[in-house]
């Protein structure tokens, strides 16, 4: 059996190159997207449909419903399920998506061992400020808003009095799939910015208001999954806040941006990958397999 992860930003163009490598791999795939994972979200998310989908067994999609949390763990716990399902089935995997932490961490492995769920003495900033002061080196490596960080920092250390630099010195990571081949879908900054813009123009097609008009009624604001782009501008633009010809650039314009941070991230934090522009890079996997 063989793995592969395809990474890349946003309307990269994922989705599809792993349909079709998976057709001629005879391979499942994982999705690895944040928002995929949740029942009913499908415009939005831009999962691929049933259809798109065929025979191809996918996990990672459809996992919670939008009021259920997902986390790194479940991911990991959908990754050996699905590794499991390709071994006994003689299948390949193809892990593709943009969540690039949930890749890091399956690569890296993670320490477990802690509740990380704990309740914050103080606001984010003045934990950050504690926890500074306590490890330097650990925390500069942590952005001041960067909250998931901060609150396992927190619980890390009020559930075990050891800094996180001692725990994690004390319980070494473990990787997870360390034979996984990394393949990246490289695209110029402005035709990348067009294909963003047209997936937009989909979605608004597609019935993203009237998805989160559905999703607003049955599951309220509160959930984090509510939070994500696409949902978030949508919730304005029914609040009056938007027009539509707004809500497509704002939408559009939020995307850009997660796409830099992604690049951003894969470049910094996956080193050994073989990247290429899409019709390229299908080669290269094939040749791979």
């Amino acid at each position: 059996m063989k793995e592969i992860a395809i990474i890349g930003s946003t309307a990269s163009g994922k989705t599809g190159l792993s349909l079709e490598i998976a057709h001629k791999t005879n391979s499942i795939i994982l999705s690895l997207d944040s928002l995929s994972i949740y029942k009913e979200i499908n415009v939005a998310s831009a999962k691929p449909t049933k259809d798109e989908r065929g025979d191809i067994i996918h996990f990672g999609i459809d996992e919670v419903l939008p009021n259920q949390e997902f986390d790194v763990i479940q991911f990991i716990n959908c990754y050996k399920r699905a590794k499991e399902f390709a071994m006994q089935n003689n299948k390949n995997l193809i892990i593709v998506g943009g969540t690039g932490f949930y890749l890091k961490s399956l690569i890296e492995g993670i320490s477990i061992g802690v509740d990380f769920k704990v309740k914050l003495d103080s606001n984010i900033g003045e934990v950050y400020d504690l926890l500074y002061e306590l490890d330097a080196d650990h925390m500069s490596k942590i952005q001041r808003n960067d909250k998931y960080r901060i609150e396992k920092a927190y619980a890390i250390y009020k559930k075990t009095d050891l800094t996180p630099s001692v725990y994690f010195k004390e319980n070494p990571k473990i990787p997870i799939a360390k034979d996984l081949k990394l393949f990246e879908i490289l695209w110029e900054k402005e035709a990348l910015k067009k294909r963003i813009y047209h997936r937009t123009s989909q979605m608004m097609d597609d019935g993203i208001i009237d998805e989160v008009i559905y999703l607003e009624k049955k599951y309220t604001r509160r959930p984090n999954s509510m939070a994500s782009i696409g949902i978030l501008e949508t919730l304005e633009f029914l609040d009056g806040k938007l027009n539509k010809k707004q809500l497509k650039e704002k939408i559009a314009q939020n995307t850009i941006k997660l796409a830099k941070r992604q690049n951003t991230f894969n470049k910094g934090q996956f080193n050994n990958k073989t990247s290429n522009i899409i019709t390229n890079l299908n080669s290269d996997i094939i040749k791979y397999f």
